[in-house]
């Protein structure tokens, strides 16, 4: 009898635990975050400040796959070149530019959001559902160089998904897939 009381109770402590982990951990009560602040050095400068903030360039214009697939996609130097075959200012960060562009070679942009490989994550439904990039990157038309302003918990996913109206859905299979 007393074995089975103790057991019992090892497993409703085993039980109750794990439960709790989960509670706190979709409620964002653990404060797990992943690489809030993180700001890379880029290969080449560029500001987020003058081309979304000061020439107001919206995202999708430089990150077209935002609004179909799931990732936003580093825009390709076709893109940069759309403007800097024709403007900008002499500068060694330009020259690197366009050199690769004219040697049909990428730049190795470095990404900034980074989530857990068990996380998929997908840009397309948020962006259909009317959500600025801003409400994710934090005020990116301010930043000359971007860093990782939320903490992209699952926490602070759930929470976001939470408050909408209709709420969005928060089963796992939404980002783990």
């Amino acid at each position: 009898m007393i074995k089975k009381l103790v057991g019992a109770a090892v497993g409703f402590g085993i039980l109750f635990g794990v439960g709790a982990f989960f509670y706190l951990l979709t409620n964002n009560k653990l404060n797990i975050g992943y690489n809030q602040g993180h700001a890379p050095e880029q290969p080449l400068p560029y500001s987020h400040k003058w081309h979304a903030g000061t020439l107001e360039i919206d995202c999708k214009y430089c990150h077209v796959a935002a609004s179909e697939s799931r990732h936003a996609s580093v825009p390709s130097l076709n893109i940069c070149m759309n403007c800097h075959l024709n403007v900008g200012t002499k500068t060694d960060a330009l020259d690197q530019l366009k050199d690769a562009f004219n040697n049909d070679e990428p730049i190795a942009w470095n990404r900034v959001h980074m989530l857990p490989d068990h996380v998929k994550f997908n840009h397309a439904p948020h962006i259909k559902a009317g959500k600025d990039c801003q409400e994710c990157h934090g005020a990116i038309e301010t930043m000359d160089t971007v860093s990782q302003s939320s903490d992209l918990s699952m926490g602070w996913c759930i929470n976001c998904h939470r408050e909408q109206e209709p709420p969005a859905p928060i089963n796992c299979s939404t980002c783990h897939y």
